[in-house]
């Protein structure tokens, strides 16, 4: 799909077809878009848990989201959680200090730019996704044994719509932008 098109016709979706499935390799994809993405000083600090078998993936839902994510992500064939190597972007490899006042912002901030190639690169395919920040943490790190160094962001449900979403109006550069 041409670049325009993939970023102009994404959307979070919130009604999964359930009888549609997405494979690892898909998965695999989706992630080696991801990491093409820059980080600080090439740290490539982000990480994800991908939650694939139908089984897993509504044991997963039930249990880590809460009732209005679950529910929006009813039918999803997949979830990933994105999550990140805490204090290492952001901060000095000899001190251990903050670089600056944002530290693991950093890292929250690297995560999002690997995670929008990825929502690219899934709608680039075909396949639509909602990211959630709303989750129990606890439960997925128990879940999907996650180490206690890194900081889980969000979930992404990962399928195929059950129907056409719309566009919701954007703002227009002239809205958000200021220019000297």
């Amino acid at each position: 799909m041409e670049f325009d098109k993939v970023i102009e016709t994404r959307r979070s979706i919130r009604n999964y077809d359930s009888t549609k499935t997405v494979t690892k390799e898909t998965l695999e994809k989706l992630i080696y878009a991801a990491i093409q993405a820059p980080s600080w000083k090439n740290s490539q600090t982000a990480r994800y848990y991908c939650v694939v078998s139908k089984e897993a993936a509504e044991k997963f839902r039930n249990e880590c989201l809460p009732e209005f994510n679950a529910k929006n992500s009813k039918g999803a064939a997949a979830f990933i959680v994105t999550a990140f190597v805490k204090n290492i972007a952001g901060f000095n490899t000899e001190t251990g200090e903050k670089t600056n006042e944002l530290g693991n912002g950093w890292g929250i901030y690297d995560l999002g730019l690997h995670n929008e190639n990825l929502l690219l690169k899934a709608a680039d395919l075909g396949l639509d996704t909602l990211v959630m920040g709303i989750r129990n943490t606890e439960k997925i790190t128990e879940m999907l044994n996650i180490p206690e160094n890194e900081c889980i962001v969000s979930v992404i449900a990962v399928g195929y719509s059950a129907k056409d979403a719309v566009k919701p109006k954007r703002k227009q550069v002239e809205d958000i932008a200021k220019f000297f």
